[in-house]
């Protein structure tokens, strides 16, 4: 039986590859996966805010810990993901004892003590932050999304967040983290506020490319060079963060498929073998390529945006076998 090259060691001159991990994850066929083809893993869920921080006076280790004992026992790192974002922050953090808005004063000090205390139980196996997640608005005619973070911190408040997370660890890479911002209308706006950050002197590294692509879109190699040129011009690393390549288009809500048809598994197949040539061509400027989740056995993309309904973005399917598509991007 022929033995399947390593992903992690074919891209080691390259870029680190990661994956998005869940503790179950950790053990069975999807950590054998992980222990293989890896040296990278984010946690999918549990260390954003509500998760490790779901009381202010109780933290919830239990999750976290145990992928970070998993990374050192298996020589690999981890992305910390994430401080700053919109979804999945605790209630509390912006409410005063009274139940009423918190102040700027109050919510600094929460955010700066939940730092602290995440940093320094972590940064000894993280290499990168993702700092602060989806600030840019969707909307056309709006450039910023208007968020609690936003509203109470002031229109200064990226600024402010990584120097508190670089006070806390100067040694990971600072990463501002975003989906679609490969797309035109939003790269300009992510180009545009990325610049003002870097000349304001913010202690930011590099910008996350959130990759939830899929295998219908025609424009997508030619847009992921123009992003990473234009991001790359600012002086800033590039990371390839949540990446998935979908059977679906945003807009397609078809339930009908029990399996992906052999049009769509070849599509795949060729979408990642393109991507990939890309990344390799820009290697000085990629320091990592995540991918969002292990196999299809389990995905995100099997609940949204369609709750229910199966995907398969991913390069290992729903029994952990490689695809094809592995074998595009190993044999190069």
């Amino acid at each position: 039986m022929q033995k399947i090259q390593s992903l992690a060691e074919t891209y080691k001159n390259y870029f680190k590859i990661g994956a998005a991990v869940t503790v179950e994850d950790l053990q069975g066929l999807h950590g054998d996966l992980l222990k293989r083809h890896f040296n990278s893993i984010t946690a999918e869920n549990a260390m954003k805010f509500g998760e490790i921080h779901p009381k202010e006076d109780w933290y919830d280790f239990e999750k976290a810990d145990k992928m970070k004992e998993f990374a050192l026992n298996n020589n690999m790192k981890m992305r910390g993901h994430t401080f700053v974002w919109h979804n999945q922050t605790s209630d509390w953090v912006f409410l005063d004892k009274n139940g009423r808005e918190a102040s700027r004063e109050l919510v600094l000090e929460r955010l700066k003590e939940h730092v602290k205390v995440v940093c320094n139980r972590y940064k000894d196996v993280v290499y990168a932050w993702d700092v602060v997640n989806e600030a840019i608005e969707d909307k056309l005619n709006e450039q910023y999304r208007d968020t609690k973070w936003r509203r109470i911190l002031g229109e200064d408040y990226i600024k402010t967040v990584f120097e508190i997370v670089k006070a806390e660890d100067s040694e990971a890479a600072l990463i501002y983290n975003d989906y679609n911002n490969e797309i035109p209308y939003k790269m300009e706006k992510t180009y545009k506020m990325l610049k003002e950050l870097v000349e304001k002197g913010t202690p930011m590294d590099g910008v996350g490319l959130q990759a939830h692509w899929n295998i219908w879109d025609r424009n997508l190699i030619g847009n992921l060079r123009k992003a990473i040129e234009r991001y790359a011009s600012l002086g800033l690393q590039i990371q390839i963060t949540e990446m998935d390549v979908s059977m679906f288009e945003f807009e397609d809500r078809r339930k009908d498929l029990v399996e992906p048809t052999s049009e769509m598994l070849y599509l795949q197949e060729m979408v990642y073998d393109n991507i990939f040539s890309v990344f390799r061509e820009y290697k000085d400027v990629i320091t990592s390529v995540t991918f969002w989740g292990v196999s299809d056995k389990y995905t995100w993309k099997d609940n949204f945006p369609v709750p229910g309904r199966k995907d398969w973005p991913l390069i290992f399917d729903v029994k952990s076998q490689p695809k094809a598509s592995f074998n595009r991007i190993v044999d190069f």
